[in-house]
């Protein structure tokens, strides 16, 4: 039976995931408000990210977020945390172009979107993303993703890494679970429901000013 792949991932109102533990997890573009999560996180919260690796899972991971990962989960004491635990014990895959050693044990390298797409249609347990926003345009590209699991915070950042950047293609996706934290952070579950349906709310006989304003829209593209 091949391997489901599961994106869980912590995001901002404006869609930003980037740095949610720490001020220094993710400086990259100047990014200021790394830790933005950890004033909301809460029983609910630890509860939804148990659930998400409480089935056999390998890690999926970009490169950055593997270097942010390795060096620190090898780190934590094993018999002290039950995540370091089980991250200790599984395989991590890594999607990079670079040949930079992956030191920590368990990891294995994918060089392209390809052999993410051979690795999900093998034998053995499903693969969770964590961070890694790079990933999702390619992911969603080639119809590889199987679950979201997102969980939205109440606040804007402005600036930072987007799950979904620019280049990832249009779907659409239906609820499968929903739940509020008391913090207020929606932890919803999603699934992949095909493309993308289009109608209208216009006239069906447009006024002279609409169809004006839809050639003005037209000249200044």
């Amino acid at each position: 039976m091949s391997r489901k792949i599961i994106g869980a991932a912590f995001l901002s109102l404006d869609g930003v995931m980037q740095a949610p533990g720490g001020p220094e997890e993710d400086t990259t573009g100047d990014f200021t408000h790394g830790g933005w999560l950890t004033s909301l996180f809460d029983e609910a919260i630890g509860h939804q990210v148990d659930t998400v690796f409480s089935e056999p899972f390998d890690l999926l991971l970009g490169r950055s977020t593997y270097d942010i990962f390795a060096a620190h989960w090898p780190f934590i004491d094993p018999d002290q945390d039950a995540i370091a635990a089980k991250f200790a014990r599984i395989s991590k895959y890594v999607l990079t172009s670079s040949e930079a050693p992956l030191e920590w044990r368990g990891s294995h390298r994918l060089p392209d979107i390809d052999a993410v797409a051979a690795l999900k249609d093998e034998d053995g347990p499903n693969l969770v993303i964590q961070g890694s926003s790079t990933l999702y345009p390619q992911l969603l590209e080639r119809g590889l993703i199987d679950r979201l699991v997102l969980m939205v915070a109440p606040l804007v950042l402005g600036k930072g890494k987007r799950l979904f950047g620019e280049g990832t293609p249009p779907e659409m996706f239906r609820l499968v679970e929903h739940r509020l934290s008391a913090g207020g952070i929606a932890m919803s579950t999603f699934e992949p429901a095909g493309d993308v349906e289009t109608g209208s709310f216009a006239m069906d006989d447009p006024s002279e000013r609409e169809l004006a304003r839809r050639e003005k829209m037209k000249a200044e593209e």
